[in-house]
């Protein structure tokens, strides 16, 4: 065959192959026997050998997984992709309910979907073309895992149409691929997975993308990463049968419900056939079918105020208690944990419960050799319900706290207000390994290759007594430590190297200042700018700031009166280490424009712009974004439509504008 008929019949298999790919890992329909199918691939295979020019990055032939990668690049996703509340029961869901009606009126269709225990990715397609795929990561950066991605035969490499689109679904295992790895992983003498979700993970993060696609993984795409309204979409259930059209997976088992019972027959109906499902699900999805009705509710710093999962009731099962074991924490916290009897809950294997404080377990009358009932809170969680108090023998051992810390022997003490009990010993070596282990984690420095076990070898070896070591580190010290090979050492001390020149808020949320966490540690550091202005702050000026309370400003003057503490940071400017905000900054000016120092509504549907570009537009001037009207809102900018929140802000008075008055006033 020549190359002209090659290059043909080769768009033809193409064509061909992707059909019925479609209709046998999409639709669950094969239109041809597989051997039917096998004969096509064969011969594209073929042709594909002999032209190598005509193998092109959709073709069906690119499933199989290519050379093996060193690590997977960072990416940040254009829109976070941020997590769901939850709720445990009827009652917190007609509470969500009446969230909502208050918000956005009665007039509201909820979509139920089973929330499928897998893995949330990002997909993107350029001209209808798969580009490029990520993990979730914290929301807003991920992982870029397209080649392992590309093995997913659900997913596919070529759209419909030749759109752009972002798109996002879970990932997952289905059971019967479940149980086949781990018989296999069985046979040859490997660590079993605890469930599938966990085996979906740990093939998705495969560095061989060969293993990957020999793992049998499957999708859902739920929905898009964008603005609905830039493909003429309205609702979340048209989004759906849009991404459907486009040739995506999306999952047939959702319905429309128009009142809050319909919702709770959805999760009955689902709660009984869970386990006749081929896949895991962990619980139900609802969210507001509007897509204006969801602007209008907003968001939340972590979760969109139009959705929420509903988390099915937690299994119990029996165990027995055969130890109590304490860990202290980096603050100093002193937890107990329950030793178990291995046994299986939701689909995990546990060994290990935190019993939370001593006040815990005496209300609950827990003792070594006790069986008790646990289960996983919110499925993620193991913990203790209750004593099996009427099986006991009589050998079973109360459990009482030590007087003095298990790492150190100091003293321990319980903080007025506080049930925990705690050591204050500044020195003692689990408060700094437990340290060490926050400071060089992925949303603090990030120090890539600092896990706990070398990190406690350091502290062990006397190299390492607090983080400003770190930056003294050799690689020839590194090679004396165990299992650390000459490769590892050089990338080690590149990862200590590049932490360096990170932006204060993640130094800053690296200290592990109580009640200080990471999106307090970026206001702070966008607001003081460097270090050494934050440590001359006072309580008022820090509660000045808005979204700082008076518990974490104290915090942060005590951590910072400390000699020590700033010693330490003498010790980190001269190792390098910025001590400054490096990040995106807001014009703040008090007058600078209309919006600084405001707090400013959205509400009704904007002509010339998304609310989401006019949110960041204002934030962008240092206004303040609220999804609900109150005394303390200064500014309603109210759309086409404008309901409620209209109605709210004329009655309190607020200053309303509308949107011809915002897009002349952000041009100024």
């Amino acid at each position: 065959m020549d190359r002209i008929k090659a290059e043909q019949r080769v768009s033809e298999l193409n064509e061909l192959l992707r059909g019925y790919g479609h209709a046998y890992y999409v639709l669950d329909k094969p239109a041809v026997p597989d051997a039917v199918y096998d004969q096509l691939l064969n011969e594209l295979i073929e042709l594909e050998t002999i032209y190598p020019d005509l193998v092109f990055p959709d073709s069906p032939t690119q499933r199989v997984g290519g050379t093996p990668l060193s690590n997977f690049d960072k990416v940040t996703h254009e829109r976070p992709m941020l997590s769901l509340s939850n709720v445990f029961g009827e009652a917190d869901l007609r509470d969500f309910d009446k969230r909502v009606r208050n918000g956005a009126g009665n007039q509201i269709e909820y979509v139920c979907e089973l929330k499928i225990d897998g893995l949330a990715v990002s997909l993107i397609y350029e001209d209808g073309k798969f580009v490029r795929g990520a993990t979730r990561g914290d929301g807003r950066i991920g992982e870029d895992i397209t080649v392992n991605l590309r093995t997913i035969r659900a997913i596919p490499l070529k759209l419909n149409q030749p759109v752009s689109i972002e798109v996002r679904g879970e990932v997952f295992m289905p059971k019967k691929s479940f149980h086949k790895l781990n018989e296999e992983r069985g046979e040859r003498g490997e660590e079993l997975f605890a469930n599938p979700r966990n085996a979906a993970a740990g093939s998705l993060r495969q560095l061989d993308p060969k293993i990957a696609a020999s793992r049998n993984l499957d999708v859902f795409i739920y929905g898009i990463g964008g603005d609905g309204e830039s493909y003429n979409l309205s609702e979340h259930d048209e989004t759906l049968h849009y991404l459907s059209d486009l040739g995506f997976k999306t999952n047939n088992e959702r319905e429309l419900c128009r009142s809050v019972e319909e919702v709770l027959a959805y999760i009955e109906k689902w709660t009984e056939k869970r386990n006749s499902l081929s896949y895991e699900i962990d619980g139900i999805v609802i969210k507001v079918n509007s897509y204006l009705l969801q602007q209008e509710l907003g968001f939340t710093a972590k979760s969109p105020k139009w959705a929420t999962a509903y988390k099915f009731p937690a299994e119990e099962v029996m165990t027995t208690v055969r130890d109590i074991e304490l860990s202290v924490g980096r603050t100093g916290a002193v937890t107990p944990t329950a030793i178990l009897d291995p046994v299986a809950v939701a689909g995990t294997t546990v060994q290990r419960a935190s019993l939370h404080n001593e006040d815990l377990i005496k209300e609950k009358d827990i003792r070594i050799g006790d069986k008790v009932i646990i289960r996983k809170a919110g499925d993620i969680i193991p913990e203790v319900v209750m004593a099996l108090i009427e099986q006991r023998s009589g050998d079973e051992q109360p459990f009482n706290m030590p007087e003095n810390c298990p790492a150190c022997e100091a003293e321990l003490v319980r903080i007025e207000g506080e049930v925990v009990l705690r050591c204050v010993n500044p020195k003692c070596p689990a408060q700094i390994t437990e340290g060490l282990i926050h400071f060089v984690s992925r949303n603090a420095m990030n120090i890539d290759g600092l896990g706990e076990k070398v990190i406690e070898q350091l502290y062990r070896e006397g190299l390492v007594a607090d983080i400003s070591d770190l930056y003294k580190l050799t690689k020839e010290q590194l090679l004396e430590l165990e299992r650390m090979g000459e490769k590892s050492a050089s990338n080690l001390i590149a990862a200590i190297d590049a932490s360096r020149s990170n932006s204060m808020e993640k130094l800053l949320f690296g200290l592990g200042i109580r009640h200080v966490g990471e999106k307090a540690a970026r206001i702070l550091s966008e607001h003081f700018g460097s270090m050494e202005s934050l440590m001359a702050a006072t309580v008022e000026e820090l509660t000045d700031i808005h979204e700082i309370g008076e518990k974490m400003a104290d915090s942060v003057v005590t951590y910072f009166d400390k000699e020590e503490v700033q010693e330490l940071m003498e010790r980190l400017a001269a190792a390098g280490v910025n001590l400054t905000y490096t990040g995106p900054r807001v014009r703040v000016e008090e007058g600078a424009n209309a919006f600084a120092g405001k707090k400013i509504v959205l509400t009704g549907k904007l002509e010339q712009m998304t609310r989401q570009e006019a949110q960041q537009k204002i934030e962008g001037l240092g206004g303040k974004v609220s999804g609900s009207v109150s005394k303390k809102t200064d500014l309603l900018i109210a759309g086409a439509e404008a309901g409620s929140k209209l109605d709210k802000a004329m009655e309190l008075k607020v200053d309303v504008w509308d949107e011809e008055r915002l897009i002349a006033e952000l041009s100024k």
